[in-house]
């Protein structure tokens, strides 16, 4: 009735749990307030969700087995590489290594079908590292994973709706594509990715950051910044997740009635 409501939320496409903790108000959700996330247009109310074991512990949280990996791309070069299966699985790159500052904007890399085009056979070769295909002509159906990113250390940038960010605000820079596209914010299973390999010391988001041991970090994004974290140890040598978790703001995104024939509703 009156306080926080945790709703346990099954997410289908990573198949994974999600706890959800509403504000409540005489029964219903609060939705206003002042909780501001960059590429919403405006303010709500904090709503914390925590990803419960974005990895099972019996997955492998770097398929490769290491931190950092050296990933040849033939006719392009070799990358230092972290790929992570946490949230969902991503590739993350350095920045300066393919030629890129890390605070790019869609219309820098979106309008460029060769940068694309070459993003688009790293990835698939990450994939083929990873173990999510058997095949290189496997990427071409599997477009949604993994993920691909790169990473800069922090610096004062500008958003794509013209705010300015100091680099006193953020911790890195962390840019990701979706579908072939640089995406104009951050995908929510790629910040997962981004919360859990931040805190986890030698990965290249890790390092990014500034290394050492961390809880959170706040990154840098096309639209603006956003605050992620991760609960993980290490058990026997290997990593394991307890929980990922970021922020979100309340937002009705719509409202509406289904009808049925009435036989059918006896």
């Amino acid at each position: 009735q009156n306080g926080v409501c945790c709703v346990r939320i099954w997410q289908a496409n990573i198949k994974k749990t999600i706890l959800c903790y509403v504000t409540m108000v005489d029964g219903q959700v609060k939705e206003m307030g002042d909780y501001y996330i960059d590429g919403v247009a405006f303010p709500a109310e904090e709503i914390l969700l925590e990803f419960a074991e974005p990895v099972d512990p019996s997955e492998e949280l770097f398929p490769t087995g290491n931190l950092v990996d050296d990933l040849e791309v033939p006719g392009i070069g070799t990358f230092k590489a972290t790929m992570i299966t946490a949230g969902i699985p991503t590739i993350f790159l350095n920045a300066a290594d393919i030629g890129y500052k890390g605070t790019e904007l869609q219309a820098d890399i979106n309008s460029d079908a060769q940068a694309l085009a070459r993003f688009e056979k790293i990835r698939s070769y990450g994939a083929l590292k990873m173990g999510l295909i058997s095949d290189l002509k496997e990427a071409e159906t599997r477009q949604h994973t993994p993920k691909i990113a790169f990473v800069a250390p922090k610096s004062d940038f500008t958003t794509s709706s013209g705010k300015e960010v100091k680099a006193s605000e953020i911790d890195l820079h962390v840019r990701a594509l979706s579908m072939q596209k640089l995406h104009h914010a951050m995908m929510g299973t790629a910040s997962v990715a981004i919360g859990v390999a931040a805190c986890i010391e030698g990965t290249l988001v890790n390092i990014a950051a500034g290394g050492g041991e961390k809880t959170a970090v706040e990154f840098g994004h096309p639209s603006g910044t956003l605050k992620v974290g991760a609960v993980i140890k290490k058990e026997n040598g290997k990593y394991i997740v307890d929980k990922a978790t970021m922020s979100r703001s309340a937002r009705i995104i719509m409202k509406g009635e289904v009808y049925a024939p009435a036989d059918i509703m006896e």
